[in-house]
């Protein structure tokens, strides 16, 4: 690290979108750029396997927070993995390369009043990153940084599930970031030659050799530094505990995620005045919204005892493990390939939505995530999740500490509906699960089992193994209103020389998972903290995407 004390741009956050703001800075070489991660290197294999997600959620690059308990949930605490590694979400999660849905784009313009942020506007930025193994169209790209490519080699069961959901009356679909997103079928995933593509390996890493370029990890921002309504840099804890102040001549971007953000804002007094008050940080700016709108997608789940080995669980065995490890070493094939969550979809719950509400990822195996049951024997597990809770929560601090957890309370099921709809994906599940192509691979429902048929019971289920679908965004919201945090470029209202840039900006929560969009917004930030005009929109047509439309499909 230089000795270098001040720089035109400060990052706070090497996240999905923090490592593409602080590679497409440093094109200039005009200007110094610093990056810093709290987290530390991606050095170890496990964040280029593929399969490594696994241990993702198991504790491995992250925070190791958890929830406030849920009121509406029995009280449930629920553990709310946070990356702290380079690359953020982008080097722990499964890969799955998603966009959401493109009437989700036309309601922050819209409803968000986020002019600049519609479908057509963000669309150039997604092809910008992409470089896609097999589709190039109005809708995707090649010879960006981020490899986007089709799952390797997936065992029988995903094709069979596949067939199932259209069994079901879920229509087949190619591609879920093309014209329509509704459909059962492949998911893409940032890998590139059966190795993950996180924002890290695939922005930072090429950027390292940049002089202007400097990058800081384990390197906790502990406030921004705000005087005379502008932020003039930032206090970074070093070793020994001893505060430094590094300046930014331009601009401090705050990327550190939908906790991160709303939480290092708060510590530097710039949020609700009363909670500040409240937990004995001194208030530099009154900024109502900062740490509310939380949404995030609650996943229930199915699981299957198999009729065989049609999945990755009994690979868990030491002498399996093994010659998994040989295969991948070697060939680049077999469960270290596979992102585990390869195969999925989106359809409806509520039939009178405008586009799918309810998210399907087939999980090859069971307990791979943290929290979830694992069987004795072979499983497979289907998650369906509700894509647009009404529910609303908070990030707030639990003291001035900056090393503090934050009180995270997303208030999942505050909102009657999510319950509702939650339980109807649920049931569709289960469902597609039941269907006549899986039974030569599923021998039985185990969870939530054949007896859990009433409402009550369903409930009850939901209360106990609900977990977060690792999707949080809203807390730092863009927009105009009273409760909106920053402009739809990003500067944070009231202050200067100050943005937010990742997905706490999100007015409402993307139909998806949320690394794709939020490598977006990193593309669509660099243009607007660099001054350059926008990308051309995109000539493209938005169909109907309601459930009558697909239905017929």
């Amino acid at each position: 690290m230089t000795t270098r004390t001040a720089y035109d741009y400060i990052i706070t956050g090497g996240g999905s979108a923090g490592c593409v703001l602080a590679a497409r800075l440093s094109e200039d070489p005009h200007v110094q750029v610093l990056l810093l991660e709290a987290g530390g290197s991606d050095r170890h294999p496990l964040f280029h396997m593929p399969a490594g997600f696994a241990k993702m959620t198991k504790g491995i690059g992250s925070w190791g927070w958890h929830t406030v308990p849920q009121k509406h949930m029995g009280g449930r605490v629920l553990r709310f993995t946070q990356a702290k590694v380079i690359g953020g979400g982008s080097s722990i999660n499964a890969q799955l390369y998603t966009r959401g849905n493109p009437l989700d784009y036309e309601s922050w313009a819209r409803d968000g009043n986020c002019g600049g942020w519609g479908y057509r506007d963000v669309l150039p930025y997604f092809k910008r990153s992409e470089d896609n193994q097999r589709l190039v169209n109005a809708y995707h790209a090649y010879g960006g940084p981020l490899g986007v490519s089709a799952p390797v080699n997936p065992p029988p069961i995903c094709d069979a599930y596949i067939r199932a959901a259209q069994e079901a009356g879920v229509p087949y679909n190619g591609d879920f970031n093309g014209a329509i997103q509704a459909g059962a079928g492949f998911y893409q995933l940032t890998t590139r030659h059966a190795r993950r593509s996180s924002t890290a390996s695939a922005f930072l890493k090429p950027a390292l050799g940049r002089p202007n370029l400097a990058v800081k990890t384990d390197a906790q921002v502990l406030r921004i530094v705000v005087e005379k309504g502008r932020a003039i840099g930032v206090e970074v804890s070093e070793a020994g505990g001893r505060a430094t102040l590094l300046r930014a001549t331009r601009e401090v971007v705050v990327s550190s995620g939908a906790i991160g953000s709303p939480k290092l804002l708060l510590q530097s007094g710039i949020g609700p005045a009363a909670h500040l008050r409240a937990v004995g940080v001194d208030v530099v700016h009154d900024l109502p919204g900062v740490g509310g709108n939380l949404q995030d997608h609650l996943d229930l789940f199915v699981i299957c005892e198999c009729t065989g080995e049609h999945t990755y669980d009994n690979y868990a065995k030491p002498h399996r493990a093994l010659w998994a490890g040989i295969q991948y070493v070697l060939f680049k094939t077999g469960p270290v390939s596979s992102s585990l969550f390869e195969t999925g979809g989106f359809w409806f719950a509520d039939q009178a939505a405008r586009s799918p509400d309810i998210q399907f990822h087939l999980g090859l195996g069971s307990g791979i995530e943290a929290g979830v049951a694992k069987l004795r024997n072979t499983g497979v597990t289907l998650n369906s999740a509700f894509l647009r809770p009404r529910s609303r929560g908070t990030v707030r601090l639990a003291s001035a500490d900056p090393r503090a957890a934050p009180l995270i309370d997303p208030n999942y099921w505050d909102d009657p509906y999510d319950r509702e709809m939650s339980l109807k994906g649920l049931e569709l599940a289960r469902e597609i699960m039941r269907q006549k192509a899986l039974k030569p691979f599923v021998q039985e429902e185990i969870l939530p089992g054949p007896a859990v048929t009433r409402q009550e019971d369903m409930i009850q289920f939901a209360w106990k193994n609900a977990k977060t679908d690792h999707h949080p965004v809203g807390t730092c919201k863009m927009g105009t209103d009273q409760m909106a945090v920053v402009a739809p470029d990003l500067r944070v209202h009231g202050l200067e020389g100050l943005r937010v840039c990742d997905s706490s900006i999100m007015p409402s929560v993307v139909s998806s998972n949320t690394n794709g969009p939020s490598i977006m917004i990193g593309e669509r930030a660099a243009d607007l903290v660099r001054g350059l005009p926008p990308l051309p929109p995109a000539p493209v047509d938005i169909p109907d995407q309601g459930y009558g439309a697909r239905s017929a499909a």
